[in-house]
């Protein structure tokens, strides 16, 4: 049996390349050939595609998924979530993460990866009992990073207790693309060997790793990992969908995908990347390699993100004193995987103690509601003299964060029930709050205007 591949470029390969722009025509151009391709999945939906849609591209993002599904009759389609964050970046009611799941799968989603940043086990409780619930097929994702407490051992424990959570199969979320290709093969090695799980490689090129990474983890027996279509791979992306194929035909890893479909389908892609290029919006920066990556485990996305804002502050050239930041405030909040919020919360730290000449001197709001325990709990003992620096003597909890919130969807659906027309839409409301509500009048405004035009 040969390898599995599950397609990126439709999801994370255009969050990581430029900022999650792609639009809903784009993302369905090339889909019908990429139905045919034989993948295991097509990742399309999910991380930050839904936010990207209300904020930036006017679109639904259900409405996305569900003119999606109309057209991928033979392959699963899967999205990324963020266990009790969901889509968003705080932590919302169970009612709300259970609601999310069960739309989720009743509009077109097959397969629900979902990961907490801090591989607090407990945030992703709720998401996992709904996916199972609802029937959906659920992955549990492993955030991988290196640190003195992120050992083989570490993740083999996570792996033993996510498999008795009732996880359908395991990925390795390598986000920033810092897994080495020894690394790799000894932690696929251990994992094949202590859990019956399907186990997924999800990395970046980011490094100049990532295809060494992906041959020693198929040598040790990986059962998936995560490509994207040429037009949409490398640099901050995944690796080559196309390449990887060559490389494994006629050897027993085999993935047997159809050469012709990817062709047409990458053919197609090639004017989007081609778009993006010319307006700027993938800068060419994210398709070089950055081997510095492996000491700041600084994530694709991450590494647009911190860019733009030192872009806004006109202070683009100090790029590197950043990137020297990101790990020493990594180190001061107990070591979290760098992936979202938490990459978000570091980067922006980061550029703060930087650009304001102290560190610490500003605190985003949510490093703050970090440190109160309020996102679960760090995989090392924080730095005590900065939290007591930021937040005094403020009590800090250790239950899971959940447990303090009241269920929100039955208000939220009767305190916009003037505007929602779905509960997909007062779910947007839940994750987006006013970014939603303003794409949502302006959408009713249009399609109140089409309607008096067809009847006129």
């Amino acid at each position: 049996m040969g390898v599995k591949v599950v397609e990126t470029c439709l999801r994370d390969g255009h969050q990581s390349l430029f900022a999650t722009r792609m639009t809903t025509p784009e993302v369905l151009l090339a889909l019908e050939e990429l139905d045919k391709v034989g993948y295991h999945a097509i990742e399309i939906w999910g991380g930050a595609t839904f936010d990207s849609c209300l904020r930036f591209l006017h679109e639904d993002p259900w409405e996305r998924l569900r003119q999606a599904k109309k057209i991928c009759k033979n392959t699963k389609l899967q999205m990324l979530f963020r266990g009790q964050n969901i889509l968003g970046y705080r932590h919302y009611a169970d009612d709300v993460v259970e609601k999310f799941v069960e739309k989720s799968l009743k509009n077109g989603i097959d397969i629900i990866r979902i990961f907490d940043a801090l591989n607090d086990i407990r945030n992703l409780e709720a998401a996992v009992k709904a996916t199972k619930k609802y029937g959906g097929e659920c992955q549990i994702a492993l955030s991988y990073t290196t640190s003195p407490v992120h050992t083989v051992e570490y993740y083999v424990e996570l792996a033993k207790r996510v498999e008795s959570l009732g996880a359908d199969s395991l990925c390795i979320k390598d986000m920033a693309g810092v897994l080495l290709p020894k690394d790799a093969y000894e932690l696929i090695s251990a994992l094949k060997k202590n859990t019956k799980l399907p186990i997924e490689l999800h990395s970046h090129c980011t490094g100049g790793l990532c295809e060494m990474t992906y041959l020693k983890a198929i040598e040790a027996g990986v059962d998936i990992v995560d490509c994207a279509l040429s037009p949409l791979s490398g640099g901050t992306s995944q690796p080559c969908t196309e390449s990887l194929n060559f490389a494994l035909q006629g050897t027993e890893y085999d993935p047997h995908l159809n050469v012709d479909m990817l062709n047409a389908a990458a053919s197609k892609m090639q004017s989007v990347r081609a778009k993006y290029l010319a307006n700027g919006l993938l800068n060419p920066k994210v398709l070089s390699v950055n081997a510095n990556i492996i000491k700041y485990q600084v994530p694709g996305g991450m590494l647009s993100n911190l860019i733009n804002q030192l872009k806004a502050q006109g202070a683009e050239q100090r790029l590197d004193e950043v990137l020297s930041e990101v790990p020493l405030v990594r180190k001061d909040m107990g070591y979290p995987p760098l992936v979202t919020p938490l990459s978000q919360m570091v980067g922006t730290q980061a550029v703060l103690n930087v650009i304001s000449g102290e560190r610490y001197k500003i605190v985003p709001k949510e490093i703050n509601e970090y440190l109160h325990g309020r996102y679960g709990a760090s995989p090392a003992p924080v730095n005590e003299e900065i939290r007591k620096k930021i937040i005094g003597d403020d009590p800090v909890i250790t239950y899971r964060p959940a447990d303090d919130l009241k269920p929100e969807f039955a208000e939220l659906k009767k305190q916009y029930k003037g505007i929602a027309k779905s509960d997909e839409d007062v779910l947007s409301i839940a994750l987006f709050g006013d970014v939603a509500i303003k794409y949502i009048n302006e959408r009713n405004e249009e399609d109140a205007v089409t309607t008096i035009r067809v009847e006129a």
